[in-house]
């Protein structure tokens, strides 16, 4: 009866570390942080360029004129975010002894990649086909779904960050004129949390250490 109890949990320790080999969990906090602070300032910079004042009423069709530098600017958001988020990340894996294209870091970029390369493609879409009003709610959904068919492979917290994200792109669909408004929320306010708590949940303890 012994032997038995030891070979299961010498079984569920196996099962363990395979588990974990198969999880990238070494994400930064404070990229998460740095993310949804550079989404609020494009939003805003947004905001300037499509809302004219002194007119304070949300529009649900984007100037023409405007639609080239939103891409540039969106593109430059991307940019800067993906750069911030690798090298905090690279920064942490490298502290911790660990490699950074592993197993975990491998399957989580794929399981990422699908849902956000589909959805960019039909965005660039529905950006020639000048179908402005499903951007915002398309970048929100497609976002989410990638944040959800990756958590498995990294931290809980994506998981509920991507439903959170669903459910933003749903209701800006739902609300066309206030899809700059949900895009902010999603892509700001809630990277913003949820770097907060993954810092404090993962990260303090080792920098007071």
């Amino acid at each position: 009866m012994k032997n038995e109890e030891i070979y299961l949990k010498e079984i569920k320790e196996i099962r363990q570390l395979m588990e974990q080999s198969s999880r990238f969990l070494s994400l930064s906090g404070l990229s998460g942080i740095l993310v949804g602070l550079y989404a609020l300032i494009g939003a805003f910079v947004a905001y300037q360029m499509i809302y004219l004042p002194p007119s304070l009423s949300l529009r649900k069709i984007f100037p023409g004129e405007q639609i080239t530098n939103l891409i540039l600017l969106g593109s430059a958001v991307l940019v800067i975010s993906l750069i911030t988020v690798l090298w905090l990340t690279y920064g942490k894996v490298k502290k911790s002894g660990k490699k950074f294209w592993n197993l975990g870091s491998r399957l989580m970029s794929m399981h990422l990649a699908v849902p956000l390369i589909t959805g960019g493609i039909l965005i660039l879409i529905f950006i020639f086909r000048e179908i402005y009003s499903i951007i915002s709610p398309s970048c929100l959904v497609f976002y989410g779904l990638a944040l959800v068919n990756a958590a498995k492979f990294t931290r809980q917290e994506i998981f509920y960050m991507g439903l959170l994200q669903i459910f933003l792109g749903i209701l800006a669909a739902l609300l066309p004129g206030y899809g700059l408004f949900f895009w902010a929320l999603g892509f700001g306010l809630i990277h913003i949390i949820y770097g907060i708590v993954m810092f404090v949940r993962y990260e303090k303890n080792s920098i007071t250490a």
